[in-house]
């Protein structure tokens, strides 16, 4: 697979996905929703520099790993939420501190 942009492209968008990514978790550390959608991007910036290195290297290795990685991704995604919402339902809040008080 031939990239249509040069390798060095691909790598400062996954690079800037990374830092928004990490900011987000660091910057907002109150809401659970933003926290998890921070390591969305995260896991993104890895998929994305997978993607680009299996095509600048001709191998599809990265690329099944991509779909795994997605995979995982969703499941992640899919019960943060449901406990999220639970927690919710329970608590009446979302906020990170008051997570804690479900201690012992």
């Amino acid at each position: 697979m031939i990239l249509p942009a040069g390798l060095n492209a691909y790598l400062v968008v996954a690079a800037l996905l990374l830092v928004i990514g990490i900011f987000g978790i660091f910057l907002n550390r109150k809401n659970v929703i933003v926290i998890m959608m921070s390591i969305e991007l995260i896991l993104l910036a890895a998929n994305l520099n997978f993607v680009a290195f299996s095509g600048a290297l001709h191998d599809m290795a990265g690329q099944v790993f991509t779909m795994f990685v997605l995979a995982v991704a969703a499941a992640e995604a899919a019960v943060g939420l449901a406990i999220v919402v639970v927690y919710f339902r329970n608590r009446g809040s979302i906020e990170v501190e008051d997570v804690t008080l479900m201690k012992g």
